[in-house]
């Protein structure tokens, strides 16, 4: 189904290190480098790499006054917490603006490649740091990759972009960027802000002509339920919407060992929505599909295995879920961490669900959190709310 595949890649990216103790170990893209590489996915596309992200470039999304205190940040790893830098959640360091508009760059690079044609998918897995604001760090996030490979498709004339983002945590940052801009359907899936940060993402926040989707699902969800609301609400928005690119957004903070979150979704149910959503990528945006990665704090367990399998899959040659982890990959997760690393790439769930087309449960939390975000959402874009 894939034609061409580019993942950008380059070592600086683990230079993004808030670090030690920080739940974002910049370990978590080293292993799972180290893993597609020694499965041999990395041998089925193309391996690039990048150039930092140009102060205009970020000036696509962030004010320049903003660039610039991170830039002093950067020089002295002096907090300025008037920027949210120097948080615990965004501690200051020596380096952080090279590190962050490389991240930044990385993404710029994936969206250059799908928007010229030099490839039909492209990946970061450094990427999708997704809660950045315009003047404000935010939620471990500097500079937000995603909304600035947006915003730079849109200055070559795209007319609309779709971006679906699967982390547990709403995707607020890039809603922000878009909430007024009819160009760009954000489509949110995560636990409710009622349980989590950053507290925003319901379906009430609809953004302009209903292109701000928020699906809040309550904690506890599990494969079923969460592939249930997945396909009750992307499919028909981005068949209606048809992008000329999508941008999908892949923290996988949804698993249910992840320890900053609360939902239980399995690496085997990250597996379908991969597949589910470069299906979407062919069939609504012809084929032009750009990928990062995202929130995930469980660094041994899943991030590696998830982004694997979210490589694969674009590469158009998935891992069978069955697969053992090669010895060499064992051996070099155990020296880097001190864990015992998973055997094989699959949790061994069956992750089956029902579609909604057969009838809600007012009853069920999961059908009440779909049904909100259809009827705030189906009506701007000619769609029955109703099953």
């Amino acid at each position: 189904m894939s034609r061409s595949v580019r993942v950008v890649w380059d070592d600086k990216l683990i230079s993004y290190d808030f670090g030690p103790g920080h739940p974002l170990a910049p370990v978590r893209v080293e292993l799972t480098m180290a893993l597609a590489r020694d499965l041999g996915v990395l041998d089925k596309v193309e391996m690039t790499g990048c150039d930092p992200a140009t102060d205009d470039e970020l000036a696509l999304v962030h004010e320049r006054g903003y660039v610039e205190a991170v830039k002093r940040v950067s020089l002295a790893g002096a907090p300025d917490l008037a920027y949210g830098l120097g948080t615990s959640d965004n501690p200051a360091f020596a380096g952080v603006h090279e590190a962050s508009a490389l991240v930044a760059g990385a993404t710029l690079a994936a969206a250059r490649a799908v928007w010229n044609g030099e490839a039909e998918h492209a990946l970061n897995v450094a990427g999708g740091l997704h809660h950045a604001m315009p003047g404000m760090a935010s939620g471990f996030c500097v500079y937000n990759d995603p909304a600035i490979a947006i915003a730079w498709m849109l200055a070559q004339g795209a007319k609309r972009v779709a971006y679906v983002d699967v982390d547990v945590h709403h995707g607020d940052g890039v809603q922000a960027a878009f909430y007024d801009d009819p160009r760009v359907l954000t489509i949110s899936l995560h636990e409710s802000p009622r349980t989590l940060f950053p507290g925003t993402g319901l379906p009430g926040e609809s953004g302009a002509e209903g292109t701000a989707v928020n699906v809040a699902l309550p904690a506890g969800c599990p494969d079923a339920g969460w592939l249930r609301a997945f396909h009750a609400v992307v499919p028909p928005l981005l068949r209606a919407f048809e992008p000329e690119v999508l941008v999908t957004q892949h923290g996988c903070d949804s698993h249910a060992l992840d320890p900053l979150a609360h939902l239980m979704l399995s690496l085997d149910g990250q597996r379908r929505a991969y597949a589910a959503l470069h299906t979407l990528a062919h069939e609504t945006a012809n084929g032009r599909w750009l990928a990062t990665g995202g929130g995930g704090y469980e660094l041994v367990q899943v991030v590696p295995r998830a982004w694997t399998h979210l490589i694969a899959e674009a590469a158009g040659d998935p891992v069978e879920p069955a697969t053992p982890t090669p010895q060499s990959w064992r051996g070099f997760a155990r020296d880097r961490t001190g864990e015992a690393p998973p055997l094989t790439m699959t949790d061994g769930r069956d992750a089956e669900f029902r579609d909604i087309s057969g009838g809600y449960d007012p009853g069920d939390a999961v059908d009440r959190a779909i049904m909100a975000t259809r009827q705030a959402i189906f009506p701007f874009h000619g769609l029955d709310p109703q099953p």
